[in-house]
C-alpha cells in the first residue's frame, strides 16, 4: 500500500490544535505549580521566590527536561525507554575520552552524540526485531548501559578540559544560562516537530491505532528505530550538558534517577501509556512541577528518602490519574 500524502495527515493524527484537546490538563498542572510555588515561598520567603533560585531551578530541570520531551515522544509512539538514564551517563564518559585522545571539543561532543544515537537504535532494534516488549528490552540495556560506562574507566570519572563545555554548563547569554536557551530551542524543534509535521503526526498515529496507522502505509518498525534512536541523541545532549556543568564524564553521579523522573514528567503532562496521547507543554509543564519540588524540598531541608518517597508517589499519583481520566471516557 503507497505511504500516505505528504500533504494530509493520517488517520488518528492529532488534530490542528493539540493544546486544545489536553487544556484542561494543561490547566490542571499549571494550578499545580503555583500551588508548589506559593507553599514553597511561604516556607522559605527569603530564599525560595528570589531570581537566583529560580534561574537554579532553571538549570536544574535543563538535563531533566530534554530527556522527558524525548520520552514524550517515545511514549506517544507506544513505547518506553528506561535506559535514558545510563544512555546521559555513558555518553558522558565516550565525550571524556574523546576529548582526552583528540583534545577537539567539536571531535569529543560528535563522538558523545554518535554514542547516544547507537545506543538508541539498539533499543529500537531490540524492540522490533526481537522484537522485545519495550520495557523488559530497555530495562536490560539500562544496565548494560550503565556497565559500560563503567567499564570505560574502570568506574572512575574523567576529566574535561573544555572552554566551550564550561560555557555551556555555566555561561549566560542575556541573563539566563546557555543551558537554559538550550532547552528552549530544543523545546521549539519538538513543538515544531509534533504539530507541524506529518512525520509528527504519524507517530501519534501510530500509537493511537497502530493497525490504522499500519493500514495507512506508515512503516512502523522504521518509524520505531528512529524514535528510540532519538531518544538516545536527546540523552547524549543531555550528557553534553552534564559534562559541561561537571568538567567530567561521570558513568553514573548526576543520571541515576533520571529515567523515572523523565517517565513521570511525560505522564503528569497527559502521555498515555498506551500511546497515542501527549504533549511538549504538558511534558514541560510536569518537568516543572519536578523541579520546583525538588528545590522546595531541598531548601526546606527534607531528609532525602523522603524526597525519594515523593518522586515514587507523583508517578504512582500521575498514572492513576491517567487510568481513572480513560475510564471516565470509556477508552
Amino acid at each position: 500500500m503507497n505511504a500516505p500524502s505528504t500533504t494530509q495527515p493520517v488517520v488518528g493524527a492529532p488534530k490542528t490544535s493539540i493544546f486544545g484537546r489536553t487544556g484542561t490538563q494543561n490547566i490542571s498542572l499549571l494550578i499545580a505549580l503555583i500551588a508548589l510555588l506559593v507553599i514553597f515561598t511561604a516556607l522559605r520567603p527569603d530564599v525560595f521566590f528570589t531570581p537566583r533560585n529560580l534561574i537554579n531551578i532553571g538549570l536544574a530541570i535543563t538535563i531533566l527536561g530534554i530527556l522527558a520531551m524525548a520520552q514524550t515522544l517515545v511514549i506517544v509512539s507506544g513505547g518506553l525507554d528506561i535506559s535514558v538514564g545510563s544512555i546521559v551517563g555513558m555518553s558522558t564518559m565516550f565525550l571524556a575520552v574523546a576529548m582526552q585522545w583528540t583534545d577537539s571539543t567539536v571531535v569529543a561532543v560528535l563522538v558523545g552524540l554518535l554514542s547516544g544515537l547507537f545506543a538508541g537504535a539498539i533499543n529500537g532494534l531490540i524492540i522490533v526485531y526481537g522484537p522485545v516488549n519495550a520495557v523488559i528490552a530497555t530495562l536490560g540495556t539500562m544496565s548494560a548501559f550503565r556497565g559500560i560506562a563503567y567499564i570505560i574507566n574502570n568506574g572512575n570519572s574523567i576529566p574535561v578540559q573544555s572552554p566551550a563545555l564550561r560555557m555551556l554548563g555555566t555561561g549566560t547569554l542575556l541573563g539566563l544560562p546557555l543551558a537554559i536557551w538550550l532547552l528552549i530551542v530544543i523545546m521549539a524543534g519538538f513543538m515544531i516537530f509534533t504539530k507541524k509535521t506529518i512525520i509528527g503526526r504519524n507517530v501519534y498515529a501510530m500509537g493511537g491505532n497502530p493497525t490504522v496507522a499500519r493500514l495507512a502505509g506508515i512503516p512502523i518498525p522504521s518509524y520505531q528505530i528512529c524514535i528510540y534512536a532519538m531518544s538516545g541523541v536527546a540523552a547524549a545532549v543531555a550528557g553534553m550538558v552534564l559534562a559541561g556543568r561537571t568538567m567530567s564524564g561521570q558513568p553514573a553521579s548526576g543520571s541515576q534517577g533520571l529515567e523515572l523522573e523523565a517517565i513521570t514528567a511525560a505522564i503528569l503532562g497527559g502521555c498515555a501509556l498506551t500511546g497515542g496521547k501527549g504533549t511538549i507543554v504538558g511534558a514541560m509543564l510536569g518537568v516543572l512541577i519536578i523541579g520546583v519540588l525538588n528545590n522546595g524540598m531541598i531548601l526546606t531541608s527534607v531528609p532525602t528518602f523522603y524526597q525519594l518517597l515523593a518522586k515514587g508517589a507523583l508517578l504512582v499519583l500521575a498514572v492513576i490519574v491517567q487510568e481513572r481520566q480513560k475510564a471516565r471516557k470509556g477508552e
